[in-house]
C-alpha cells in the first residue's frame, strides 16, 4: 500500500518538523536526523511522538 504523493510533501516529523522519508517495503516514515521511525496502520501515518519506534 502506497501513500498519496501529495500526503507525503505536507507531513512532518512532529518532533523536529522536518520532513520525513517514506520507506514503502517497510511500511514506516523515517525521521533520519533524529533515527526514529513512525508507523503506517492501514494507509493511515501514526505521527505520534510516543509511538516513535528507534531506526538506525
Amino acid at each position: 500500500m502506497s501513500l498519496d504523493p501529495t500526503l507525503l510533501e505536507i507531513l512532518a516529523c512532529p518532533r523536529d518538523r522536518g520532513p520525513l522519508e517514506y520507506r514503502e517495503q517497510d511500511q514506516v516514515l523515517v525521521n533520519p536526523r533524529l533515527n526514529i521511525a513512525y508507523r503506517i496502520d492501514d494507509g493511515i501515518p501514526v505521527l505520534l511522538p510516543d509511538e516513535a519506534i528507534d531506526w538506525s
